[in-house]
Formats: C-alpha cells, structure tokens, sequence
C-alpha cells in the first residue's frame, strides 16, 4: 500500500544538506543550505505556524493555534490578526484543541481563509478590516481550503477525525495509514450554517496541501499516508473533477504551492526537505534538505514500520526535525520572489533569501 519514494529521493546521509559551488551554480533554483540564522523570527514566539500567506507589503500571515491567525512584521514582531474566537474558533487544551491549519489567500487578495484540521471550520478574514466569519462547519477536520476565481471552495478531508478528539484522531491516521480522506468543493452560493460540502474524491490516505491551477484546469492534492501527488482534471464552472493520476511520488507530503512559473512546491516534513517540481518539464528538484545522521536513522526506522503498516508516531521526536525549530509542512512564496518562508509545527518559520 504505501509506496516508497523515487531513488531521485533517496540521497545520501549528511550532517546538513546543501549544494557544492558547481550544483549551484548549474540549478535552475536556489539551492539553500540550513543555518541558524534562517530561523524566523528569532525570539521563536509563533505557535504552531502550519502554514501561511505573504500579503502585498512583504508581511507575512501565518497560522496561529491559539489565536487562529498571526500577523508577522518584517522586523520579527508579531501579534494576533482576526477576530476568531467571535466567530467560534477555540483553543483551550486539553478540552478543547483548536487547529488552525492551512491558510490560503482568496483571488483579488482581500480575505484569507483558514481551515481548522481538528475541529473542521472554515473562517474567511477580511485582510483590511481583520473581520472574520467562519464560512461553513465540516462534520471531519479541514486541511486546507482554497476559493478559486469564480467563488467556490474547495477543501481537504485528511481523515474522519471527530471535532471531540480531532488531534488524536488525525495523528492517529499519520501513524497508521487509513482511506478516508477526501476532496470536497463548497458552492459560490453558500451561506453560514449550509449543509452543502460536495464529496468529490474518496478514499485518499490522508489528504492535504491542494493547489489550483485554474489556468491549465488541475487540481493537485498531496495524499500524505500514500506518498504521492496526485493531478485531477478540474471543471471550475461545475465544480467537479475527474481523470486522476498520480502525478509525482514524494515521501509523504504535506502542504503544495504553485509559483508563477509553472511550477509546484512541495514540502516533505520528514525528510526536511522542499522539492519543487516543473510542471512544463516534469523535472524535480530539491532546493533545501535538513539531515543529521540521527534523522536519517529515524526516517529508516519509519519507513520500515510504514511498510509493514505499524505505528510510528513514539519516533517523532526532536532529533526527527532539528537544527530545524519544527516539521517542515509548508512554504510562503513571496510575489516579488525576495523570500520564501517554510512553514512548520514548531514556533518559528525558516527565512530562505534569494
């Protein structure tokens, strides 16, 4: 079931991942190598920043799992952004886990949307005013949502996992791989408290990031559990998709963005890697890697007790994701192409400068 990733992935066991001068100097893309000084911002203050958008001034909105919503400035200060415990977003561990996931920014710029992977909301953020509304209620948690440029939503259901016992319930399907997951897409019409999420996809082994490319009509949906990236054919004007193949395999993946050059990021939380594949070429290439000798002994250890289908989650320890402050599972591209930020399930983000 759980297929292994392709040998272009399996490289060899360093201490910290990078390039030689002359990779370098022949890679279509940066190649970045780790070091402290990329943790950002310094004081370490986020909480859990899964994921997050760059706003059109160079400042950054990152998931935040107390407030729903962070505001980060380019000097590293930050503060809360939104109004989400008006609009039913909780956080009080331990009866209440909030999860305040994927954040994605809506066509025109002008709200956000964040999607709760415990309790299953979607709230739409007015980026001027910080108004917030949470826009539909799911019965499983939501991954990540994105509105296209005709007004529907389309969303990730990882796994069935009930807004009672949301994080067990998801960690639970990341240990041990469950069919669950699926793809739903709301309607341009829908109105706060409509039952009108439409199942389009069944089956996926813990569905995450998606990205749409509306121009070439596809939908890309990370199916983390089942190692792979796969292509829908996408109809905006009906909301349906169809003519699914798999369209890269990755060591279980996790959030996806798609650049303004045709091409598609993805980040790969246990190997500590980005990898970004053209979509014109159908070439991969990673641009940064983190690997100690002791991570690459964990990840060995995990892919043999995935393959045989046993749990894995007591190996998810600090010495799986450092020198980085947490799993990589996402990245912010900034439009002007200054910066690119991986987001992650520690308190800080990576600043990767060009």
């Amino acid at each position: 079931m759980q297929k292994l990733v392709s040998a272009f992935f399996m490289t060899a066991t360093i201490i910290v991942a990078g390039c030689t001068p002359a990779e370098r100097e022949a890679a279509r893309l940066p190649c970045w190598s780790f070091s402290q000084e990329m943790i950002f911002p310094a004081d370490r203050a986020l909480m859990r920043p899964e994921d997050g958008v760059a706003l059109p001034d160079g400042r950054l909105l990152v998931a935040d799992q107390l407030y729903g919503l962070r505001l980060l400035e380019a000097d590293g200060s930050s503060r809360p952004f939104g109004q989400f415990a008006e609009a039913g977003y909780l956080h009080s561990p331990p009866e209440i886990v909030g999860g305040a996931n994927g954040v994605t920014l809506e066509p025109g710029g002008a709200h956000v949307l964040v999607s709760d992977v415990f309790r299953g909301g979607i709230y739409q953020v007015d980026v001027a005013t910080e108004s917030t509304d949470r826009i539909y209620q799911h019965s499983y948690g939501v991954n990540m949502a994105r509105r296209d440029r005709r007004g529907g939503v389309w969303f990730t259901q990882s796994t069935r996992n009930s807004r009672e016992r949301g994080e067990e319930e998801l960690f639970r399907a990341v240990a041990v791989a469950v069919s669950d997951g699926g793809i739903f897409y709301l309607p341009p019409s829908l109105h706060e408290g409509d039952d009108a999420a439409r199942q389009l996809v069944d089956g996926l082994y813990f569905a995450n990031g998606i990205a749409l490319d509306e121009a070439a009509g596809y939908l890309y949906v990370a199916e983390t559990t089942g190692s792979r990236v796969l292509r829908f054919k996408m109809d905006a004007a009906t909301g349906q998709v169809g003519d699914r193949v798999t369209a890269l395999e990755v060591n279980h993946p996790d959030n996806l963005e798609l650049d303004g050059r045709d091409r598609l990021w993805i980040a790969s939380p246990l190997r500590g890697e980005i990898v970004v594949f053209d979509l014109a070429t159908q070439t991969v290439e990673s641009v940064i890697r983190i690997s100690t000798p002791e991570s690459e002994r964990l990840i060995e250890t995990i892919e043999a007790r995935v393959r045989i289908g046993e749990p894995w989650l007591d190996l998810m320890a600090p010495e799986l994701w450092e020198p980085a402050p947490g799993l990589i599972t996402g990245m912010i591209l900034q439009p002007d192409g200054r910066s690119i930020y991986l987001t992650g399930l520690g308190n800080a983000l990576i600043e990767l400068k060009r």
